[in-house]
């Protein structure tokens, strides 16, 4: 890849890259930092990487990247969603987005990354396959046990609107 492709490649794919994670992780600042590695991996590696696969490579990059910081951040945070006496304290959901963000956060980190590729980014069963190291037939029993899991929490009576 010259550098001149290098560059396209920064200015076609940045922002799709930057709304996966950010997507995925809800902290502006963290997926800057992903994003911000997954390119620069692309230069240091530029001459082993066809410019037509540069959009697979850096979204492989930046979900392993990802991946790798929710498992660091799950070890170190601690959590403070149960009240002192064990309930939730999950408050009712008022707006379609916060329902759909909440149906999205019950979700692992594989199943929500393969509902945002799929359904958000667009990308195909066999391209999600390359970005996550799945096959396709993985990523389509995964994604519908995701999808599932989204219809059930959605259509529950608690929050139907």
């Amino acid at each position: 890849m010259t550098e001149r492709e290098y560059n396209q490649c920064v200015n076609q794919y940045a922002d799709n890259v930057f709304r996966f994670i950010v997507k995925n992780l809800r902290h502006e600042d963290d997926a800057k930092d992903i994003v911000q590695t997954a390119f620069e991996k692309l230069w240091r590696n530029r001459d082993m990487v066809e410019y037509a696969k540069c959009k697979s490579y850096l979204f492989t990059v930046a979900y392993n990247q990802m991946i790798d910081h929710l498992r660091k951040s799950k070890r170190v945070q601690l959590t403070d969603e149960l009240k002192e006496d064990g309930r939730s304290t999950r408050q009712p959901v008022t707006n379609l987005r916060q329902s759909l963000q909440e149906a999205l956060n019950r979700l692992n980190e594989v199943q929500k990354s393969l509902v945002m590729l799929k359904d958000y980014e667009g990308y195909s069963y066999e391209e999600i396959g390359q970005i996550t190291g799945l096959n396709a037939a993985q990523v389509k029993v995964y994604l519908h046990r995701a999808r599932l899991t989204l219809r059930n929490y959605l259509v529950s009576p608690e929050n139907v609107m």
